[in-house]
């Protein structure tokens, strides 16, 4: 997944700041980061795009409460804080310094297997 961001320095530190890994640091254009699980991210920095935020980005972690708790008291604002969803997730919303929306939740099984999971054909 590769997000657009209009400048560098910012968006790396507030990635970074999340609590994921740089893998690629290649400025001022271009940042790769590295999820648990292997899962990878980007930015790709384009200091004149308008971004409109039109697809929300969803951050796993097993630690969500307590995340959300430390990333708020370090400064990072989150739209609003951890939520019980019908799906069965837990999440908090917040934006990154461009506006791009994201989640952080927790869904464990729910995720995979919710009991509304279609059956195997």
């Amino acid at each position: 997944m590769t997000v657009t961001g209009t400048n560098y320095d910012r968006s790396v530190d507030f990635y970074r700041r999340l609590g994921l890994k740089q893998i690629v640091y290649n400025p001022p254009d271009y940042a790769r980061f590295e999820m648990p699980g292997g899962v990878t991210f980007s930015v790709q920095i384009d200091p004149d795009e308008r971004i409109f935020a039109t697809t929300a980005i969803y951050l796993e972690c097993d630690d969500l409460d307590e995340r959300v708790e430390l990333l708020a008291r370090s400064g990072i604002p989150f739209e609003h804080g951890p939520r019980n969803q019908p799906w069965m997730w837990r999440e908090a919303r917040l934006r990154d310094p461009d506006g791009n929306i994201i989640f952080l939740y927790k869904a464990g099984e729910a995720r995979r297997f919710p009991p509304w999971r279609m059956e195997d054909s």
